[in-house]
């Protein structure tokens, strides 16, 4: 039997990847050799169908984990194998066959003794940390500690580099689960969760903030601050502004990673005076008898 590189097959490197990565490997090419794309590529299907079969194994931990002992001792000591054929009318192949079928008789023989006696890393562990807008857009060291396999805390200092993107991971090499009979202590993977504050916002790379104006802001025109990261800007806004509109301030919003910044969008609201004094009263009353506006006009 001819052993088959998975991670080739979807075009990795090796076996130092996340979950994530091996999905978004598969996506990328099951979407390049599709049937639907590529009709009459006998070629095509059968890579479709060795992309399929990778996908299968290495998404299932306990399979990965089956499949990587003897990725090691084939790939890692480069050693080059070719692909082994389909039979025909065949979906899955024999290889495949190893981690979600019947054993083949080759397998069988292997002795539960050797095979306990292999190198395994330690599993991963995976938590997630919250962090504001601010300080993800500044960057900092954030404390974080966690209960291990021995039952004691260990506090770790999480470096989060500036303009990091929410869902991000870090990863910390070698702080995960212990390794067995030799192998490698897995890793700890670190979800950030930029939180959105009272005053802002965050979509991809753009902010979102409230703009509060009074009515007659709105109808004048007005000249207001408004806070962005890090500093106060100046922002006109023209007469007959009204709520919902939103006005887009280039290059202050959150870091795009590529040394420049989204955009900052203010949200107009106009708000009215919860407790009007008599003489605002009596401004409002007589703009009432001198107004003709009618905002129910023309509404269907």
């Amino acid at each position: 039997m001819i052993f088959k590189d998975y991670y080739k097959i979807l075009g990795l490197e090796d076996n130092k990847v996340t979950p994530e990565e091996i999905k978004t490997a598969y996506r990328e090419q099951a979407k390049k050799y599709h049937p639907d794309i590529n009709s009459g590529n006998n070629f095509s299907e059968e890579r479709f169908k060795d992309i399929n079969e990778a996908y299968k194994v290495l998404s299932t931990p306990s399979s990965k984990r089956k499949y990587d002992r003897m990725w090691n001792s084939n790939v890692g000591r480069k050693r080059k194998f070719e692909e082994s054929k389909r039979e025909e009318g065949s979906i899955f192949s024999n290889f495949f066959n190893m981690f979600f079928g019947e054993k083949l008789d080759s397998e069988k023989k292997i002795s539960k003794k050797k095979e306990a006696k292999l190198p395994r890393k330690g599993e991963n562990i995976e938590t997630e940390i919250d962090v504001s807008i601010e300080e993800a857009f500044y960057g900092l060291d954030k404390k974080l500690s966690l209960r291990m396999q021995n039952g004691k805390m260990k506090t770790f200092t999480i470096k989060i580099p500036a303009g990091i993107r929410n869902n991000e991971k870090i990863r910390l090499i070698g702080q995960g689960k212990k390794g067995e009979n030799g192998g490698k202590n897995g890793d700890l993977l670190i979800k950030i969760n930029i939180v959105d504050s009272k005053k802002f916002s965050l979509k991809g790379i753009d902010l979102y903030t409230d703009l509060y104006i009074t009515p007659w802001e709105a109808v004048l025109g007005t000249k207001v601050s408004v806070d962005t990261i890090g500093e106060t800007i100046y922002l006109h806004i023209p007469q007959g502004v009204e709520s919902g509109e939103k006005v887009k301030i280039p290059g202050k919003g959150y870091k795009d990673g590529k040394g420049g910044r989204g955009e900052l969008i203010a949200d107009v609201k106009i708000m009215i005076p919860k407790k009007p004094t008599k003489e605002e009263i009596g401004i409002f009353k007589k703009l009432d008898k001198v107004s003709k506006f009618n905002p129910r006009v023309n509404v269907e």
